[in-house]
């Protein structure tokens, strides 16, 4: 099933689709561009931990000239760094090279500790599609991504869907691509991942607890430009959507 959730008349609403609309929680049916569009995530009880994988594809890894990584290359998200779908995100003026990133995005769905690897899939709750860009100018070393990279506000649209992870055969064979206005600019399949999906939850929950609401976004296969102030960017993954976005 797809879920979102969305403002609509003023009020935030749960939603999912049907036939190519929205149906509310309280049963009414509204067209999709009838509604400002939120991550489709459940509020959490407590500060939810944003898990992102930087050189995750070795085509990407080779794309920026680094060595891909031996063991997962890890960074810590805030939640303000989250956006819906069809919303914008700022480039900052000086900024001389900012591009997207399409992610497969995995949310947990239970408490998760020491987990093994075959058990991996019984702790996601679904899917849904993350586009985290980037600020080339601060990318400084291995140890990258840093703050000024990848956490500014509303630098990670999300969305617009999570589906249930029920509904996703395999997760490791999706196809991901990217247009700007239009064009495609990046392709590649989640096939292609270093570190699989199974592998990062086994390596997460090995030495830290992973909650329900939780978010693993699994980086990115080469082919990034840069996006300028008025680029529509569509980060698109099979079964799971297309997430568009707008730059200003």
């Amino acid at each position: 099933m797809k879920h979102a959730r969305v403002i609509y008349e003023g009020a935030v609403h749960e939603a999912t689709e049907r036939d190519g609309q929205l149906l509310l929680k309280d049963s009414r049916l509204v067209a999709e561009d009838a509604v400002t569009w939120l991550p489709p995530l459940a509020p959490t009880p407590r500060p939810r931990t944003i898990l992102a994988l930087g050189l995750n594809y070795a085509d990407h890894a080779k794309e920026l000239e680094f060595k891909a990584p031996e063991e997962p290359l890890v960074f810590i998200k805030g939640e303000g760094t989250l956006t819906g779908h069809r919303q914008r995100t700022r480039r900052p003026a000086e900024v001389q090279f900012m591009h997207y990133e399409c992610e497969l995005t995995v949310v947990i769905g239970k408490t998760a500790k020491k987990v093994k690897r075959d058990d991996a899939y019984d702790f996601v709750a679904g899917y849904t599609i993350a586009n985290d860009y980037a600020i080339r100018d601060y990318l400084e070393n291995w140890y990258r991504p840093n703050l000024r990279v990848k956490n500014r506000d509303t630098c990670t649209p999300l969305g617009p869907w999570l589906i249930d992870a029920a509904d996703i055969a395999n997760p490791m064979a999706l196809a991901l691509q990217t247009t700007v206005n239009g064009k495609i600019t990046q392709t590649g399949n989640t096939r292609d991942m270093i570190f699989d999906v199974p592998f990062l939850i086994e390596y997460f929950s090995s030495f830290m607890t992973l909650q329900p609401g939780d978010l693993i976004l699994t980086g990115t296969p080469d082919g990034v430009v840069d996006c300028r102030p008025g680029d529509v960017v569509v980060t698109s993954i099979d079964s799971l959507g297309a997430l568009t976005n707008t730059i200003e």
